[in-house]
C-alpha cells in the first residue's frame, strides 16, 4: 500500500480473509481485516475503515494474540479521536492498549497510545491533560533508547512530533525560550528524515508561537518554510489521489469486462437454444433449477428466520447470564455481610454465657445458661450451613491437606454432641479401628462437616436410644489409607419415599423432636462435600427400624509424626505457666470485654486498643507477648495495623480475631503478616489453645 495500489491491497486482503477464515487462524483475520481498514482510510471511506477495524478487534479478541489486539485497539482509537463527538470514545481505545502494554511489560508499545492521547487533548485545547502523555511518551523513549541503542532505529520517527508537541505545550504556558528548543529540534529531525508531514507541523506551530512572541520576521520565514512542506505534501497527496482514482476506475473497469462478458454468455446460450435438442434438454433444465432454486429459497428464508430467531434468543440467554452473574455475586457479597454482621453479636452471646457458667454463684442458673449457649450455638450453626450451601453453589469451597489425628477428631465431634445427647436421653457409641493411622493428610475442616451433619442428623431424629460412630480401615496400599465411616441410629427411620427427597435442600422429614428443628441443608451439605472427597453418601433405612449412613474416603498417611511427641507439644500448650501480657485490639465494647475477661481467667495481663492507630503505639511502646487483632475496624483495618507493626516488630504473634469465613480472607492474613486466626464466635478451649500454641512457639523462638 505504500504506493497506493489499492485495488491489489483490497483484492490480496480478501484472498488473506477467505484463507484465514477456512483454516480459522484468528490471527490472520484480524490481520487481513486491519489491511483493509488501512486502505479504507487511505481513501478517506471512514465508515468502512471504521467496520473492518472493529471486525479486526473481534477477531483479535478471539485469537488472544496481545501484540494484534493492541492493535487493533490503537486503529479504532485513531478513527474515533479525529471526530470531536467520539473523542473520548478514541481515548477510551488508547488507553486499552496501555493497560495490555503494561501488563505484558511492551514498554515500547506505549509510546504510539500515549503520543495519541496527548495530540488528541492538545487539538481539544486541554494542554494540561495532554502533558503527562506527551512527556511520560518522550521519557519511555528516552529509557528505551539509553537501555538499548539499537531501538533508536525503530522509534526514532516518533522523536520529531513528541518535540512538536512539547513546544505547542511550552508555548501555550509562554515559556518561548523552552518551546522554541524543543520545536527547532522537531524541525530538525523531521527534516534530517524527509519527514514531510512532521516537518510542515513543527514549521506552523513554531510560526505561530513566533508571532505571539512579536518576532514577525522569524515567524514569517518559519511560515514560509511550512508553506514549501505543505507543497510537498499537497504533491504526495495529489499522487494519491491519483491513485485512489485509478484504484476506483480499475474496479468500475473490471466491473463492466464482467458485464460485457456476461451479454456474451446471453449472446451464445442464444445461438445454442436454436437447436431443437438442446432446447428440449434446457427446458427440462430450467424447471429442474426452478425447482430447485424455489427450494433452496425456502430452505434460505426459513434458515434466515432460525438465525434471526437465535439472534434473538442469544441476547435473551447473554442478557440473562449477565442477570444471573449478577444476582449471584449480590448473593454472596449479601451473605458474607450478614454472616458477620451475625456472628459478631454472637460471639458477645456465646462469650458471656460460657463466662457465666463457669460461675458457681449462678448455678441455680446453670439450666437456663446452658440453653442459651445451645440456642446461641445453635444459630451460628444455622448460619454456617446456610454459608456453607452458598459457597458450594458458588464452587468457592477448595479441599486442603493437613496433618490431623483421626482418633482426637472424632472425639472431639462426640464431645461437642454432649448437651444434646443428655437432653435427648441417648447413647453415642464410638468405635474407631486401632488400625487407622495415627496421623492422616487430608481435609479435616471439611471431614468434621461431614461427619458433625450425619451425627447431628441422628441425634435430632433419635430419643432415648443409641448412636453407633464407626471409623474403620477397609484398605492400606503405598501411603494410603481408606478409611470406612458409618453413623447408625435407633431412629423411626426413613420411608422408601423420602429418601431421595431428603438429600434436596431445605427438605426435611417430620420430626417429634421440637427442640431440635434444622434448616434441612445438612443432607445436601454432606452430599456435596463428599463429591469433593470423590465419594458417595450410602443410606440403608425401613421405617421403624433406624437408619444407617455410610461413605469411604481415601486419605494420605503421614509418618513423619510421633504421637508421643504431639501429646507433649499439647501438654506443654495447655499447662504454659507464666504470667503473660495480652493487647486485645477491638472495636466493639462487648467484644472487648467478653475477650478480656476470659483471658484474665488464665491470669494473663490485658490491655485495650479501641482501633488499629491505638494498636501500633501501644505497641510501640508497651512490652507485649501476644496481640488479638480483630479484622475489621473503622479507619485503619486489623490487616493494616498488622503490617505496621511487623515494620518495627518482627517477632510478637499476632492473631486475627474475625467473624468472616476464614477462606475468603486467609491470603490477606498471610500477607499481613500475622501469625494465626480465631474466628468469632469460638469455642473457649479452643480459644486458649490456640493462645497457648502462639505463645509457646513464641517462647521457644526467643530460647534459640
Amino acid at each position: 500500500m505504500g504506493k497506493y495500489h489499492y485495488e491489489q491491497a483490497i483484492e490480496q486482503s480478501h484472498n488473506l480473509l477467505s484463507l484465514a477464515k477456512q483454516q480459522e487462524n484468528f490471527y490472520y483475520v484480524t490481520k487481513a481485516y486491519n489491511y483493509l481498514g488501512h486502505a479504507y482510510t487511505d481513501q478517506e471511506d471512514s465508515a468502512r475503515a471504521r467496520k473492518n477495524y472493529t471486525l479486526g478487534l473481534e477477531y483479535a479478541q478471539l485469537s488472544k494474540n496481545d501484540t494484534v489486539l493492541m492493535h487493533s485497539y490503537n486503529n479504532l482509537g485513531n478513527i474515533y479521536s479525529e471526530i470531536p463527538e467520539t473523542q473520548e470514545k478514541g481515548i477510551a481505545y488508547y488507553n486499552k492498549v496501555i493497560d495490555i502494554a503494561n501488563r505484558i511489560g511492551a514498554t515500547s508499545e506505549l509510546i504510539a497510545p500515549k503520543t495519541n492521547i496527548g495530540w488528541t487533548y492538545m487539538d481539544d485545547g486541554q494542554f494540561e491533560k495532554a502533558y503527562p502523555y506527551i512527556d511520560g511518551s518522550l521519557e519511555l523513549m528516552n529509557s528505551l533508547v539509553q537501555a538499548k541503542p539499537e531501538y533508536l532505529k525503530e522509534i526514532d520517527y516518533f522523536y520529531s512530533p513528541i518535540y512538536m508537541l512539547h513546544g505547542r505545550y511550552y508555548s501555550h504556558k509562554n515559556q518561548f525560550d523552552t518551546a522554541k528548543n524543543y520545536f527547532e529540534t522537531s524541525i530538525q529531525l523531521a527534516e534530517n528524515d524527509s519527514l514531510i508531514f512532521e516537518a510542515a507541523e513543527a514549521y506552523d506551530e513554531y510560526s505561530k508561537m513566533l508571532a505571539r512572541q512579536g518576532d514577525y520576521e522569524a515567524a514569517y520565514k518559519a511560515q514560509q518554510k511550512f508553506i514549501d512542506y505543505k507543497s510537498m505534501f499537497f504533491e504526495s497527496e495529489k499522487l494519491k489521489q491519483t491513485e485512489i482514482a485509478n484504484a476506483k476506475y480499475n474496479l468500475n473497469q473490471y466491473k463492466k469486462n464482467l458485464l460485457i462478458a456476461e451479454k456474451e454468455q446471453m449472446y451464445q446460450n442464444d445461438i445454442i437454444s436454436k437447436s431443437k435438442e438442446k432446447v428440449i434438454v434446457m427446458v427440462f433444465s430450467s424447471v429442474g433449477m426452478i425447482f430447485i432454486l424455489v427450494f433452496l429459497y425456502k430452505v434460505n428464508r426459513d434458515r434466515q428466520n432460525l438465525i434471526e430467531k437465535l439472534k434473538v434468543k442469544n441476547v435473551q440467554y447473554r442478557d440473562a447470564k449477565i442477570e444471573a452473574e449478577k444476582l449471584s455475586l449480590l448473593k454472596t457479597r449479601f451473605f458474607s455481610t450478614v454472616s458477620h454482621e451475625i456472628r459478631t453479636p454472637l460471639y458477645g452471646v456465646i462469650g458471656l454465657t460460657s463466662l457465666l457458667l463457669e460461675d458457681k454463684s449462678l448455678n441455680k442458673h446453670k439450666g437456663d445458661l446452658k440453653s442459651l449457649k445451645f440456642s446461641a450455638d445453635y444459630l451460628l450453626a444455622l448460619i454456617n450451613d446456610v454459608l456453607q450451601m452458598n459457597k458450594m453453589e458458588s464452587n468457592e469451597v477448595k479441599l486442603e491437606n493437613v496433618v490431623f489425628s483421626l482418633k482426637d477428631l472424632m472425639k472431639s465431634i462426640v464431645n461437642s454432641f454432649e448437651f444434646t445427647r443428655v437432653q435427648n436421653k441417648n447413647n453415642i457409641i464410638l468405635d474407631i479401628d486401632p488400625k487407622i493411622p495415627s496421623f492422616l493428610i487430608g481435609d479435616s475442616v471439611r471431614l468434621s462437616q461431614i461427619l458433625m451433619n450425619l451425627v447431628g442428623n441422628a441425634m435430632k431424629f433419635t430419643e432415648r436410644g443409641n448412636i453407633h460412630i464407626l471409623a474403620k480401615q477397609t484398605n492400606t496400599s503405598e501411603g494410603k489409607s481408606s478409611i470406612y465411616f458409618e453413623i447408625k441410629d435407633d431412629g423411626p427411620g426413613i420411608p422408601e419415599s423420602k429418601k431421595k427427597v431428603i438429600f434436596e435442600e431445605f427438605s426435611q422429614l417430620e420430626n417429634s423432636n421440637y427442640n431440635y428443628q434444622g434448616t434441612g441443608l445438612g443432607l445436601p451439605i454432606v452430599k456435596k462435600l463428599l463429591k469433593l472427597f470423590n465419594s458417595k453418601i450410602k443410606l440403608e433405612s425401613k421405617e421403624g427400624q433406624g437408619s444407617v449412613f455410610s461413605f469411604s474416603i481415601d486419605f494420605n498417611v503421614d509418618n513423619t509424626i510421633k504421637e508421643v511427641e504431639k501429646v507433649e507439644v499439647e501438654t506443654y500448650a495447655i499447662d504454659y505457666i507464666g504470667r503473660k501480657k495480652i493487647l486485645i485490639v477491638d472495636d466493639n465494647r462487648i467484644n472487648q470485654v467478653v475477650t478480656k475477661r476470659i483471658l484474665e481467667k488464665k491470669d494473663f495481663d490485658c490491655e485495650v486498643a479501641g482501633d488499629g492507630l491505638s494498636a501500633i503505639e501501644q505497641v510501640k511502646t508497651g512490652s507485649f507477648d501476644l496481640v488479638l487483632m480483630d479484622v475489621n475496624m473503622p479507619g485503619i483495618s486489623g490487616l493494616e495495623a498488622s503490617k505496621e507493626i511487623r515494620k518495627f516488630n518482627k517477632d510478637i504473634p499476632i492473631l486475627a480475631l474475625t467473624a468472616v469465613e476464614v477462606e475468603e480472607i486467609r491470603e490477606e492474613i498471610q500477607g499481613a503478616g500475622m501469625s494465626g486466626f480465631i474466628i468469632k464466635p469460638y469455642d473457649v478451649q479452643q480459644f486458649y489453645q490456640i493462645v497457648y500454641k502462639n505463645l509457646s512457639l513464641s517462647r521457644l523462638t526467643e530460647k534459640a
